[in-house]
């Protein structure tokens, strides 16, 4: 490797960690606080918080490689032109064109990680993180009921009440449950409550010497029921379809014909080409003006990560409602960028006869 891609690519390479690390740290430490939080509601089991952490910022370093990436190549440049070393590089009859090859060298390897990422990490953790909410979401596992206190899954609105909870009998006393539905919702009152099937996609609970009251969200149909015995069977909370997509693995994405499926397997596709070509529309936009600050770039460049990340998202949304046709579909925005890396680098190379004089 020559010396000019050397020296450019070890500048890059210290930022990139520490960004990398810190957007790690920070987006970590938000979601561990988040399930931290549910787990002291009594919403999530305390046990799955680590793992499932780890699987959101696995999920979520699909983003943060290409962003701190991004961010790191658009920060070295810009000190290497304020302080007048790229200047010099190119007065010395460097082209340009060597610190684009300087800069799609480190950003090939992090472009590969985050198309495997997209392609087999995203999925994988998608799914080991559904199954542990949804296991230690279960409304009946009494491991993170908590008595005296509204118990309540956001994912279904049910809520649970009960004056205490034995674990060993999996018994609540003197226990309210609000269940609503689609066009009704039911409160039950009893004066013991044992779970008998506490697994999520079944869960069922038999009352003791309790009340049940049905109310209908439209009309008067309301009813009352005093009962001694009753088995109760709550409905599973299902996964949202696009929950589902997300989980679902990539092979399986390009049998599908569905239009929902293509622009997930399209965003999946173009994650990597994206990460490259982000790094590379960097380097032209560092440049810094005489007299001004290197970070004077910082924002214009923020603003492009904006629209790129965005139109990504608005791309993917018209591919899945068929607005967009799949050719080009999601890749309408590379190809944009690739136009635009192409244009700037045109004026790059104008401008080399400026440099060396």
């Amino acid at each position: 490797m020559l010396t000019i891609e050397r020296y450019i690519i070890s500048e890059v390479r210290r930022p990139v960690t520490m960004m990398v690390g810190f957007l790690t740290f920070v987006f970590a430490s938000y979601s561990a606080e988040r399930y931290l939080t549910e787990a002291a509601n009594g919403t999530l089991a305390l046990g799955v918080v680590l793992d499932i952490v780890f699987y959101k910022v696995l999920i979520a370093l699909e983003m943060l490689l290409p962003v701190g990436l991004y961010a790191s190549v658009a920060i070295a440049l810009g000190r290497l032109y304020n302080d007048s070393e790229i200047t010099a590089i190119l007065a010395s009859g460097a082209s340009p064109l060597r610190i684009y090859r300087a800069i799609l060298i480190i950003a090939t390897p992090l472009a590969l990680a985050v198309a495997a990422l997209s392609f087999y990490g995203r999925p994988w953790a998608y799914t080991q993180t559904y199954q542990l909410e949804q296991q230690s979401r279960s409304d009946l596992d009494v491991s993170h009921l908590q008595a005296q206190r509204f118990n309540l899954n956001d994912d279904n609105g049910r809520m649970i009440l009960a004056q205490h909870i034995d674990p060993d009998t999996n018994q609540l006393t003197d226990a309210l449950i609000y269940d609503p539905t689609e066009g009704k919702s039911r409160v039950l009152r009893a004066n013991v409550a044992t779970i008998t099937d506490p697994d999520p996609t079944t869960p069922a609970l038999t009352l003791q010497q309790g009340t049940s009251y049905t109310l209908e969200h439209r009309g008067s149909k309301d009813s009352t029921l005093n009962y001694k015995a009753l088995l109760l069977h709550l409905k599973p909370v299902e996964p949202t379809d696009e929950s589902k997509r997300k989980s679902t693995p990539s092979a399986t994405l390009a049998m599908s014909a569905m239009p929902q499926d293509k622009a997930e397997l399209q965003w999946r596709e173009s994650r990597g080409l994206n990460a490259i070509l982000m790094a590379l529309l960097a380097v032209p936009l560092s440049r810094t003006a005489p007299r001004k600050g290197r970070f004077s770039t910082l924002l214009p460049i923020a603003i492009l990560f904006t629209v790129i990340f965005y139109a990504g998202n608005l791309c993917r949304t018209l591919v899945a409602n068929t607005a967009l046709p799949l050719i080009p579909g999601l890749w309408l925005v590379p190809l944009l960028m690739l136009v635009g890396l192409g244009a700037l680098m045109a004026r790059d190379l104008r401008l080399l006869p400026r440099f060396s004089r």
